[in-house]
Order: C-alpha cells, then structure tokens, then sequence
C-alpha cells in the first residue's frame, strides 16, 4: 500500500505502526510516531493500524550541538 511517510509517497506492507517502525529500523529506537496528525504513543504502535493513503510522521531526537 501507499502511504506518506514524512512528506513522501512510500511503499509498504505493515500493516501496523509498530511493523513499519520496526521495517524501518527503528525498533528500539526512542522515536516520536504520529498517525494523519495525531500523535501516537508508543504503547499504541501495536495497535495502530496503517491504511493507504495514511500519513505516517517518525521523529527521532538528534545529538550535537
């Protein structure tokens, strides 16, 4: 399915936040998710289903300075 993941058209088969995350690297990474604008903890990820045209945001923190 299609979805925008941070501003551009991606391709995936997760059918999950918490798969995406995972298929994107980020499985134990401190990281910020949101859903079409709405913020989702990380003890929803889980449970959080992608659909097409959905509009995924991942924010991981940046060190330096």
């Amino acid at each position: 399915m299609k979805i925008l993941l941070n501003g551009e058209l991606t391709q995936t088969r997760a059918k999950t936040l918490a798969e995406l995350c995972t298929n994107l690297g980020h499985g134990l990474d401190k990281i910020a998710t949101a859903r079409n604008g709405d913020f989702v903890p990380v003890t929803e990820r889980a449970k959080t289903l992608i659909s097409e045209d959905d509009q995924i945001e991942i924010v991981a923190p940046r060190q330096g300075g």
